[in-house]
């Protein structure tokens, strides 16, 4: 019996449209896309992440105070690693600005610096914290959230993870400020093997930025207003304005002001 393999790209299919072909690649994972455009057999080693450094990389800058906060957590005894983000509510961009990297320390260690950064902060954290502990078997999630963090289970599917963090760096989404030295050191190792699996050494940062882009975006939260100390860089909605007060201020002294007119809720 003769056999033949037959290779055919996404180029060679006619009835496929140049833009629905565009649009497939684009949307695909790098290491995915010699196999699922090309027709080209291939185990995806190499970067998960192949954007340059510089492309992410952004100098640190005070935060406005309107942004949304979230923190992500991956847990362990070797090491402990939590990854800060804010996002900007306009654009939809995401800045990663602070890290926490510890290992072999107790969980109130842990527990106290990450509060340190703001104790209102949510957090998303890895959901094997439910039924593991560092040592002794402990329910960490429990422990943590005992401890006063505000913790609720990321989604932990993986593949789908890695695509939602391409997406935001591919499409200039996720900003790292440049003081994140773990991070971006695993960053630049983060990569899979011959065999297309993922390399799980020094991730941790790797784990959090993924949880974060899964779960965190929907639970981060605005500082409160009582902890803002001013109003400045607050968005112009949230400002205590009277209506009636700015009526009076703006109007010519001569004019009378008939607030039954423009005032829905006073009294006629």
């Amino acid at each position: 019996m003769t056999k033949w393999v037959t290779q055919v790209g996404l180029a060679e299919v006619p009835h496929v449209s140049a833009e629905s072909k565009e649009a497939y690649e684009r949307s695909l994972m790098p290491h995915e896309r010699e196999a699922r455009v090309r027709g080209i057999p291939s185990m995806g080693a190499g970067a998960i992440y192949p954007v340059p450094e510089e492309d992410i990389v952004c100098a640190p800058f005070q935060i406005p105070l309107f942004y949304r906060h979230v923190f992500a957590l991956d847990v362990g005894w070797n090491k402990t690693a939590a990854l800060w983000a804010a996002i900007d509510p306009e654009t939809d961009i995401a800045y990663l600005y602070s890290e926490y990297y510890r290992g072999e320390a107790e969980p109130p260690i842990h527990a106290q610096a990450i509060k340190s950064r703001g104790d209102w902060i949510p957090g998303v954290i890895d959901p094997a914290s439910r039924g593991r502990g560092q040592k002794d078997g402990e329910q960490l999630l429990q422990i943590y959230t005992a401890l006063g963090l505000h913790l609720i289970p990321a989604n932990n599917a993986v593949e789908s993870g890695l695509y939602e963090v391409w997406t935001r760096l591919s499409a200039g989404k996720l900003k790292v400020f440049n003081t994140l030295q773990n991070f971006l050191s695993e960053f630049r190792i983060y990569r899979r093997d011959e065999k297309g699996k993922i390399v799980k050494a020094n991730d941790h940062l790797m784990d959090c930025v993924r949880y974060f882009c899964v779960s965190g975006i929907a639970v981060s939260s605005q500082r409160p207003p009582d902890q803002w100390g001013g109003l400045v860089g607050r968005p112009k909605h949230l400002i205590n304005y009277n209506p009636l007060e700015y009526a009076q201020v703006n109007t010519p002294q001569n004019v009378a002001v008939n607030r039954s007119q423009w005032l829905p809720h006073s009294n006629r």
